[in-house]
Order: structure tokens, then C-alpha cells, then sequence
């Protein structure tokens, strides 16, 4: 089979691989749907350092084309999206309720990390009774495809900020995650959600998501606009979606004391991330600073096929390019660069 592949830090490309084999709890999915995601750039320039013809891409869905022996819930033919993250059942660290932390720290992110990922013409999956879900008929695969990663990051966002029912929340970069948790937010109550981007298809989509104010922090200042826009108090919930410093650091700043801070950015620079002392309360302001990696499991996928099917969110308007499988370098070489106002790219395979 094709395969898309790191190479080498800052090299990717193409080459054969074996079609995997599953083992007797194990499936093989050959893939109709793939997104790509700006970590998978992280990974390219050594986020997570050096690999070798490691394949990429952690979101897709297909076609089941082989389960193991003691598989139960899947059989040949069925449509399936697979969560971005693919956790372990068994390991302590899902028993104890942190399934995507399995095997340690972020082993629950298996694609593309700590084995060959989805930009293949098939792909393998643990545990497939648990780390998969069927794709009804009225969903289609460019659709549910986003419920690998996007919606379930997002709205793991909108979770972990502990958004009271008609609170406040600012939402800090309004990528693909961004934008998802602004729909999350919405959909768990919030009575003004804030989004903070400065690129006016961004902004556009968020109101569409459900932002009732935008802030520009190119054309002013975002912490005195969010401050403002809440009468000097500040939100009760700040999101991160970015993994950047300075972003962190406003998300905390414009938090109320005995507020949450969300992180679901990939911060994949540097060795330390700093936190403003004193708009920390110097440690006692009472502010809890959250991070997550997306829950994974079929029941998590099954809710947010749910999502879809209800018609309350359509990530689909995310899609801003569709290409080929072979042409997936151009693909990526968009993405890496950020270049013609790409947003998710979405492949076919």
C-alpha cells in the first residue's frame, strides 16, 4: 500500500508499506476520509522529536477490511471513524478516567507518534470493539471525519473550561479546535462567548458557530477589549486553543478569580511556558488551569456522530480545500505553510 510519511525531521514523502495485519482485539480500515492537522506539522519540524518513515495523519475514517478474532462489534464492510486518540482500555491510567494519558504521557495518541498513522490506503487500529464507531448511513465520511479530532478536542475544551449555564467565556485563536470549542461553548449553555482571531474568515465562522463578539488583537488590545465586553469582571472560563505563550498568558489575565483556563493548544516550542504572577493572584487568585488531550473510545464518537445526525453543528464549513491522496504533499506543503487561506484540508482516498 501508499503510505505519506516523516521521513526524517522536515522531510516527508511518500513509499510502500506492508497492508497491516490485525491482532485477535485489532482492525484494519482501509480509509475514504482523511483531514490534516496543523500537529501533524509539529511532528514534521520535531515537536515530539525524531522519526523515522513514521506515517502520518491521526484523523480519518473507511471501510472496515479486517478484524481480529475477538472482535465483536465490527465486521468487513462496515463504515467506521476511528478517534484521533486510541487508548489502551486496560492500562492503569484509563482506569483511573485519563484513557488518552494510557501507557504515559499522551501515549494515548498512538497515529503518528508511537505508531504509523492514518495517511495510508489502510491503516490499523487497537482495540477496535473500543476505539471505534459506526458511521450511520445519513452521516457522510467528510462529515463524521471531524469527530476524530477537531469536534472532540474542541468541545474537550468547552468541557474542561467548566462553562456555567449563561456564563462568560473568551475563546483565545479560532482555527479548526477554536471554532469547536466555540460551538461547544454555545452548546453547553454560554450566555456570551468571546472569540479572539484576526482573520475575518475565522471570525465569520465563529459567529457562525455561535461568538456573540469578536475581538481583533491586530487592531486592539484583547485583554482591555474582553475586560470591557465584561464590565471590568472578566469571564468565568477562558479557553487556549492556539499552544502559544502569549495566548495563555491573556486567557489567564482576562479570567475571573475563581475562574478556568482551558488549554487544548499544542504548545510545541520551547522548554517552559510562563504564567503572569500577578494577574495569577500570585499563585491564590483561585484560578485552575486545565489541560486535555481528546477523550478517545466508541462511546465518544458515537456522541458526536449524535451531534451531526441532530444537526447541531456542522463542521463541514471547516473544509476549506479537498485533494486526491496522491496529491497529499501538495496538501501538506499547504498546511505547513498556512498558505491560501487554508483552514482543514480534506482528502480523498
Amino acid at each position: 500500500m501508499k503510505a505519506f510519511v516523516m521521513k526524517k525531521l522536515d522531510a516527508v514523502g511518500f513509499m510502500d508499506k506492508p497492508i497491516p495485519k490485525p491482532g485477535p482485539n485489532d482492525a484494519v480500515i482501509k480509509t475514504t476520509r482523511a483531514l490534516i492537522c496543523t500537529s501533524d506539522s509539529h511532528t514534521v519540524h520535531g515537536a515530539i522529536g525524531p522519526r523515522q518513515n513514521l506515517t502520518l495523519g491521526h484523523e480519518a475514517v473507511g471501510v472496515v477490511h479486517e478484524v481480529g478474532t475477538e472482535v465483536r462489534l465490527f465486521k468487513p464492510g462496515d463504515r467506521v471513524v476511528v478517534g484521533a486518540i486510541t487508548p489502551d482500555w486496560g492500562d492503569l491510567a484509563s482506569q483511573a478516567g485519563h484513557s488518552s494519558q494510557s501507557g504515559g504521557a499522551l501515549a494515548g495518541w498512538k497515529f503518528a507518534n508511537v505508531k504509523d498513522g492514518v495517511f495510508a490506503e489502510y491503516f490499523h487500529v487497537n482495540e477496535a470493539d473500543a476505539n471505534m464507531a459506526l458511521i450511520p448511513p445519513d452521516v457522510p465520511d467528510e462529515m463524521a471525519v471531524y469527530c476524530c479530532d477537531m469536534m472532540s478536542t474542541g468541545f474537550m475544551a468547552a468541557e474542561n473550561a467548566e462553562i456555567p449555564i449563561g456564563g462568560t467565556v473568551a475563546v483565545f485563536a479560532l482555527g479548526p479546535v477554536g471554532l469547536m470549542a466555540v460551538a461547544g461553548a454555545r452548546l453547553r449553555g454560554a450566555g456570551l462567548v468571546i472569540g479572539v482571531d484576526s482573520v475575518p474568515e475565522r471570525q465569520d465562522l465563529a459567529r457562525a458557530y455561535g461568538a456573540d463578539a469578536i475581538v481583533d488583537h491586530t487592531k486592539e488590545d484583547a485583554v482591555a477589549r474582553i475586560m470591557e465586553l465584561t464590565n471590568g469582571v472578566g469571564v468565568d472560563s477562558a479557553i487556549e486553543a492556539l499552544g502559544s505563550e502569549l495566548t495563555l498568558q491573556n486567557a489567564i489575565k482576562v479570567t475571573k478569580p475563581g475562574g478556568t483556563i482551558s488549554n487544548a493548544g499544542y504548545h510545541g516550542k520551547g522548554d517552559y511556558v510562563s504564567i503572569p504572577r500577578l494577574d495569577w493572584g500570585v499563585g491564590m487568585a483561585e484560578k485552575t488551569i486545565r489541560t486535555g488531550l481528546c477523550t478517545g473510545g466508541r462511546l465518544r464518537m458515537e456522541r458526536l456522530i449524535r451531534l451531526l445526525q441532530t444537526g447541531r453543528v456542522d463542521p463541514t464549513r471547516m473544509t476549506t480545500h479537498t485533494f486526491e491522496f496522491r496529491a497529499l504533499d501538495k496538501a501538506f506543503e499547504l498546511m505547513d505553510k498556512k498558505l491560501d487561506g487554508v483552514m482543514k484540508p480534506l482528502i480523498v482516498f
